[in-house]
């Protein structure tokens, strides 16, 4: 072998060495989650460490992963537990009881560092209504009249998180009994209901051919169609209806983990999911607003305002009667 040979192939060993001698932090995230991999990456070059993204399904599949592994976490580090669920979590201790400090934020969560914001909520195709010259609903209790039947598709709450988002809005702005009536109304008025919101969006929604104008999405979404249209739109094809019982505001955050292996640099990757550099990106990333105070948002945001109506019930009842929520609505509406 010759000697340019022999450097390579030592070259080859000291990489290999050394990526065996770097730590390794692992985070715990829902699908949905998907920062560029140069923000990731730099977290692993200002560190010197091995950053390992565990996805683990909905944010609810992943909270019940964490529950039953909390004796030995699957994770260090957890991000996309929100304020429906983070409750929940308290109780089965899951949060380290030292966590890192938090900036300055637009919103806040009990024990974690809050990352992001969104608000879920009904989009409607403007063409839709336009060439059928139909006014739009102007409250939930208008939606369920005979007018908009076979109109609507919604996630459903026991399969995605959106869809869970939706039906606790309805409970916030109606009451429970209130949201009962109300979806066993829509019921006969021909509401369909989609496993989760990649169906209900891209299968169901006449924006992308299918036959219901109305879907449960996010406010942020016409703004994503513009983003993602590169030219084709000057202004949003889609829009969002924001009446009581029909926006809910998702808080997600980040916290180290009870009995993480790594807990100190589980720690800064929580910070560092509040850095300028994380913060940043999320708008066109996720699709959600940055939680820290001052972060600048791209100008495709101009066509989207923060709701102002939103109602939903508190934490602890979000944490305590979920469940129970979930098996009436599915009595009321699939049974």
């Amino acid at each position: 072998m010759n000697a340019g040979r022999w450097l390579i192939v030592a070259l080859c060993m000291l990489m290999a060495a050394w990526a065996q001698a770097q730590p390794e932090v692992r985070l715990a995230v829902h699908d949905s989650f998907a920062l560029p991999k140069n923000v990731l990456a730099q977290f692993e070059q200002d560190n010197q460490v091995k950053l390992t993204v565990i996805k683990v399904g909905s944010g609810n599949e992943m909270l019940n992963k964490l529950i039953l592994t909390r004796a030995k976490p699957i994770a260090d580090a957890v991000y996309g537990l929100d304020n429906s669920n983070i409750s929940k979590a308290q109780q089965f201790k899951l949060f380290a009881a030292s966590q890192p400090a938090s900036r300055a934020v637009n919103v806040d969560l009990p024990q974690v560092l809050a990352v992001d914001y969104g608000y879920i909520a009904i989009n409607y195709d403007k063409a839709w209504f336009q060439k059928h010259k139909k006014p739009l609903p102007r409250s939930l209790q208008e939606l369920a009249s005979p007018a908009y039947r076979d109109l609507l598709v919604v996630p459903s709450p026991a399969t995605s998180t959106v869809g869970l988002g939706f039906l606790l809005a309805n409970i916030g702005g109606l009451g429970e009994e209130g949201t009962w009536q109300w979806w066993a109304k829509m019921r006969q008025n021909g509401v369909k209901v989609a496993k989760g919101w990649s169906e209900a969006y891209y299968t169901d929604f006449t924006l992308n051919g299918g036959s219901r104008p109305m879907v449960v999405s996010y406010a942020s979404s016409p703004v994503a169609e513009v983003y993602y249209g590169k030219g084709k739109y000057q202004t949003p094809p889609t829009g969002d209806l924001r009446f009581k019982g029909a926006v809910f505001r998702q808080i997600e955050g980040a916290a180290v983990l009870n009995n993480a292996s790594q807990p100190v640099l589980a720690a800064k990757l929580v910070q560092y999911l509040q850095s300028n550099q994380v913060q940043s990106a999320i708008p066109t990333s996720m699709w959600v607003y940055p939680a820290v105070k001052g972060v600048k948002l791209p100008p495709v945001y101009a066509h989207m305002s923060i709701p102002t109506i939103v109602a939903q019930p508190g934490m602890a009842d979000m944490a305590a009667k979920q469940q129970g929520w979930v098996k009436q609505w599915v009595k009321v509406v699939q049974r």
